[in-house]
């Protein structure tokens, strides 16, 4: 990557009307069958369309071919039964019901590597394709099985990395490993979590992140942010560790977070997406609060290893927000990129 400041996205961004309810987080299909396959392309060309008219330099998917960012990829595997269901605390926050562990995991065939070729096909752009990590995916899950959450962690990792393998293969760029749950669960994380990520990337050549965030703008995630205090130091407890790991990219929210700038320090030398945008409001920033939340980052961390980011994803956000934001992330950039190129 030789663009100073590389823009991108954490994740999704939101669906057209006719392929699901728009503002709606994790919405049904609208289509069934050939046609649901090819509605997902023709979103997936319009979300790539929408970040390169905006400026983004590194291109994802809008997870456009995915539902739920955790379960769409479950589906596709052997040992989980969707219709045995139970309820479970998600990160401890609220009830969800959840699939249930019945046997051994196994991923019978690639699950998005098709997506990606897709993706890869339409740009001379870096790519970035986002998968669950081990430990955000066990937390949507009931496990009659293992009965370990570490035991199923692994197991999921091992998965992920063949998953990983393929999409290196077919030429993306980055993969980003999404582990909400790091900001929950510190002591697993540090205990085996950071260790079962590290597995999941093992043996990659392409760049490796892993995101961080506080979750998508709906009520219960808003709700948990107001019990935080007035400063959101999570990031302290698993940093140290990040530090240490083998993943090459950390990806934190900042914009409109009470998070310290300075946990960035934590992780000096990794490579830091830092989260400009705030996802959990339909107000655009302007490019210069962007700028600014860049420059308080550069205090901590070397601009060749900024990549300025959303703090989470934009599925639930309307389509002109969103694109919105977009632009005013890579206006807020441009400043900046001026300021440090002179």
């Amino acid at each position: 990557m030789t663009t100073l400041l590389p823009t991108t996205t954490a994740g999704s961004l939101p669906k057209p009307s006719w392929l699901a309810q728009p503002e709606t987080l994790w919405s049904p299909w609208k289509l069934e069958g050939d046609e649901l396959v090819a509605g997902k392309q023709d979103a997936l060309r319009l979300a790539v369309k929408d970040q390169r008219q905006a400026g983004i330099d590194i291109l994802g998917d809008g997870e456009q071919t995915r539902q739920h960012f955790v379960t769409t990829f479950i589906e596709h595997l052997d040992g989980v039964d969707f219709e045995k269901r139970e309820t479970v605390r998600i990160r401890n926050r609220y009830d969800a019901s959840v699939p249930t562990v019945v046997g051994a995991v196994s991923r019978p065939k690639s699950v998005f590597v098709d997506d990606a070729r897709f993706l890869r096909a339409q740009t001379d752009q870096p790519i970035k394709w986002t998968l669950p990590g081990p430990m955000t995916m066990i937390d949507t899950l009931y496990d009659a099985h293992y009965r370990s959450r570490e035991k199923l962690a692994w197991e999921f990792a091992r998965i992920l990395n063949e998953e990983a393998r393929e999409l290196q293969a077919v030429g993306v760029d980055i993969i980003q490993f999404d582990e909400p749950a790091f900001n929950v669960f510190f002591n697993e994380a540090n205990d085996w979590g950071i260790a079962a990520l590290e597995r999941a990337a093992e043996g990659m050549t392409a760049e490796t992140a892993v995101h961080i965030c506080y979750g998508y703008g709906i009520k219960a995630n808003t709700d948990w942010k107001k019990t935080l205090g007035s400063e959101w130091r999570q990031y302290e407890e698993t940093f140290p560790n990040l530090q240490r790991s083998k993943i090459d990219i950390i990806s934190l929210e900042c914009q409109n977070s009470r998070v310290p700038m300075d946990l960035i320090e934590l992780v000096r030398g990794k490579k830091v997406m830092v989260g400009a945008i705030d996802v959990a409001t339909d107000t655009i920033e302007t490019p210069e609060q962007v700028a600014e939340t860049l420059r308080n980052a550069l205090r901590f961390v070397d601009a060749d290893k900024l990549l300025p980011a959303t703090n989470c994803g934009m599925a639930p956000l309307s389509r002109d927000v969103a694109r919105g934001k977009l632009q005013a992330l890579s206006a807020g950039a441009e400043i900046v990129r001026r300021e440090i190129l002179g």
